[in-house]
């Protein structure tokens, strides 16, 4: 189909040097891109013996392609992990009472490896927090 395409439009355009290269890449890759048929699309629009149908068969090749964009680098690279500062003040007050807590321990070597706490790990740092440190009104 694509191939009819360009067949057409080098007996149309014989001195096209983009036609001439969209033929060649399609002879040694077997496809083109998404551009490059919009650019043959355009182009053959402009012949006049070319039917209708393929052109339309043409269009709709292109437009079930995918669109490709370059995404663009961020600006100020966000870092992979950001310190809670309330983590750490309920970790650094419930030690201060309970020197000795495992569990918290083990959370404040979680939290100093910059490993990520869970719901569950800090829902347990809040229940401890409270449990130790606020006094019960």
């Amino acid at each position: 189909m694509v191939l009819d395409i360009l067949k057409a439009c080098l007996q149309r355009y014989p001195d096209s040097n983009f036609i001439k290269s969209l033929h060649q890449q399609y002879q040694d890759r077997g496809f083109l891109t998404k551009k490059q048929l919009e650019g043959l699309h355009a182009k053959a629009g402009k012949a006049e013996h070319i039917p209708p149908g393929k052109l339309a068969t043409l269009e709709a090749i292109f437009s079930k392609m995918p669109n490709r964009y370059k995404s663009e680098v961020p600006v100020n690279p966000s870092p992979i992990y950001e310190e809670n500062i309330p983590i750490k003040l309920f970790i650094a007050s419930i030690l201060q009472k309970q020197p000795l807590h495992k569990r918290v321990l083990e959370l404040k070597a979680k939290f100093e490896t910059n490993t990520p706490l869970n719901k569950i790990e800090i829902g347990e740092l809040q229940r401890f927090y409270k449990f130790f440190v606020k006094p019960a009104p």
